[in-house]
């Protein structure tokens, strides 16, 4: 089966290894192109993060040098990548080919000046999450004690969103962020998030925030992360399936999707331990559901959005 995976970090590893790792087939990348054609990956979307680290007046730069690396070592280098800009798009790729989407991670890199947004929109970008953890002049991440939900300047990154087909990832963003992002966003996702119900951790969604995406019309694509699977921090792939299965009991079942978080984790779940493994959640995941749900969670729920969407 095919793979669409909203997430993950390659082009930070790209970007700060300074041009010594090779997106064909560098071992310290989760997400290199040998591993995504092992593992049957049709799209890769490919996030810009930037390090809250960073100074702020250095961040837009940070991540013009990361799109730099996607153009010319993603791209540039394996003609089996192919760039989505447009979502028609999606249903357009040849066999052999592996899409590859440019999302955006946070809006610190472009402080207060919307102009940066288009710049970002311009070259790609076609997903945009509000924050990181922390907070910025957009809204609250999921780590700020304050918990505060969108700002002005919030609200109009997502009216921008809305009027450029651009999706809304709600992953990272505050519990009130969330609820803003559902009263305003047409196109609303969460790229890589489990069920709080089942591990309660912030990063994760509530059953009644799962329930509000899934009303939307949005999806949810569950996240590899471990201490995001399960407390202990050592989950299994069935671990993984478990939020899989809450988040269908919750009537979910055709808005569900894969959000790996590779390259950005530092922990992985055992026999899912990089892209080349996603056949081994997919036998899984045979063994509790039908094999058309199945192909939806990989794939075919993804599809189906972007053709409901836009």
């Amino acid at each position: 089966m095919k793979i669409i995976d909203l997430h993950c970090d390659a082009l930070m590893k790209l970007r700060d290894a300074r041009g010594l790792l090779r997106f064909a087939d560098a071992p310290e990348l989760h997400t290199n192109k040998a591993r995504l054609q092992q593992g049957n990956v049709m799209v890769q979307c490919f996030a810009i993060f930037i390090d809250p680290e960073i100074k702020s007046d250095q961040k837009f730069q940070a991540a013009i040098e990361q799109i730099d690396f996607f153009y010319q070592e993603v791209l540039g280098k394996n003609n089996e990548m192919k760039q989505i800009k447009n979502w028609a798009d999606f249903t357009s790729l040849r066999d052999g080919e592996i899409g590859a989407m440019l999302t955006l991670e946070g809006v610190d890199t472009i402080g207060n000046d919307l102009t940066k947004l288009q710049i970002l929109y311009q070259l790609g970008v076609r997903s945009v999450g509000l924050t990181w953890n922390n907070a910025n002049l957009a809204a609250d991440g999921a780590g700020e004690p304050r918990g505060g939900g969108l700002t002005l300047f919030g609200k109009d990154i997502v009216q921008f969103n809305n009027e450029h087909k651009i999706m809304t990832d709600v992953s990272h963003l505050s519990e009130k962020g969330f609820w803003d992002v559902m009263d305003l966003a047409n196109y609303p996702i969460a790229s890589h998030s489990n069920s709080r119900s089942l591990c309660d951790h912030p990063r994760n969604l509530t059953d009644e925030q799962a329930t509000a995406m899934f009303k939307k019309g949005g999806m949810i694509h569950v996240v590899y992360c471990p201490p995001f699977v399960k407390k202990d921090g050592n989950p299994t792939i069935t671990d993984l399936i478990k939020h899989i299965d809450h988040f269908c009991s919750l009537g979910g079942v055709n808005q569900i999707g894969l959000g790996s978080d590779f390259d950005g984790i530092s922990t992985v779940i055992p026999d899912l331990e990089d892209a080349s493994m996603g056949q081994n959640l997919i036998n899984e995941l045979l063994k509790h559901f039908h094999e058309e749900q199945v192909r939806g969670f990989t794939s075919e729920n993804f599809l189906r959005l972007v053709t409901h969407f836009f």
